[in-house]
């Protein structure tokens, strides 16, 4: 697979001409804007600043830019690139046609290469700087570019009372046999699999640690059941025969707390309540509690009760299978 050109200059936003506090401050907005940790399991923002994040990388450093500028024009263009006046030895007389794009690195073909390469920048990138190339008279311009850290990747259980709640929450982790506490921003109503990224919490590397990635799981409740929609609650509430017969006031659990719901006479069991605004999600969008009665006999009748039994049973005209 071939090397795409990328237009770091495009993907910031900027002109050519930019300077250099013109591409931080274009930097800065869309880091801002496609941050992991403002866009929870969103791909495509966390894609996207990565790409920032080398463009910067590139064009905030003026030999990385100035090398990218000589090679951008001579791309686009189609012409042959033969190095620079024969003192940058690092590329040898390779074309470029915008489509099939190989590179000749000390004579190792570069070409190839696809996706993102292990130092999390893009295979252009590492094609361009991760190799070293001197100028004439034997000055270095660029090394093998250092690495960071790998990435720690973690599962996190938090129950639906934790997730609602949101806020600081600490975490207690053990990495690489160490056992360490972290101190972790949760947003409210954070949906399951979402992921939360603490930068340099991960592995130390030459060029700075790696990061933690926090992968959120729900734990499971002995209460609620969280609906294919991922904000509304379900739970079954039961009620003695007599109290779904007379109706009255009841207790409904909800993640804080219980509350109280009139129960209108004559319920049957599976019947439904919705307690809107009570299930999962940040303020403003939370989901519902849809709570459904369920019928609950004693598990021992005493005399007395089923005497009382058989007095319903006689006076009763109600009969339920009647018809079927």
């Amino acid at each position: 697979m071939a090397v795409s050109y990328k237009d770091y200059y495009k993907l910031l936003g900027v002109d050519r001409s930019a300077d250099k506090e013109t591409i931080s401050r274009a930097y800065k907005k869309l880091a801002k804007k496609y941050h992991p940790d403002l866009n929870p399991g969103d791909k495509s923002a966390e894609e996207k600043f990565k790409e920032i994040n080398e463009a910067y990388e590139v064009l905030k450093d003026p030999k990385k830019r100035q090398l990218y500028d000589q090679l951008g024009p001579d791309w686009q263009q189609g012409q042959q690139f033969d190095g620079f006046g024969g003192g940058f030895g690092g590329f040898g007389g390779q074309g470029f046609d915008g489509r099939n794009v190989r590179f000749t690195f000390n004579g190792r073909d570069m070409g190839g290469m696809g996706g993102m390469g292990g130092s999390g920048f893009s295979d252009f990138f590492e094609s361009l700087f991760g190799q070293g190339s001197g100028f004439g008279g034997g000055e270095r311009m660029y090394r093998q570019a250092p690495r960071r850290g790998s990435d720690i990747n973690v599962n996190v259980e938090l129950t639906l009372a934790q997730v609602q709640a949101g806020g600081h929450h600490p975490i207690a982790l053990s990495l690489d046999g160490e056992r360490k506490t972290y101190d972790v921003n949760i947003p409210k109503g954070i949906h399951e699999g979402a992921k939360l990224r603490l930068a340099g919490r991960g592995r130390p590397g030459p060029a700075g640690p790696g990061d933690l990635l926090i992968t959120i799981r729900y734990s499971p409740d002995p209460v609620f059941k969280v609906s294919d929609n991922g904000r509304d609650l379900q739970c079954d509430v039961p009620v003695a025969p007599w109290e779904a017969a007379l109706g009255g006031t009841i207790e409904v659990p909800t993640l804080e707390g219980k509350v109280q719901i009139n129960l209108p006479a004559n319920s049957n069991s599976g019947r439904g309540f919705r307690l809107r605004g009570k299930g999962l999600g940040p303020d403003g969008q939370r989901g519902d509690i849809i709570a459904r009665i369920q019928i609950q006999m004693p598990g021992q009748s005493s005399p007395e009760e089923v005497e009382l039994w058989k007095k319903l049973a006689s006076c009763s005209t109600f009969r339920p299978r009647q018809g079927r």
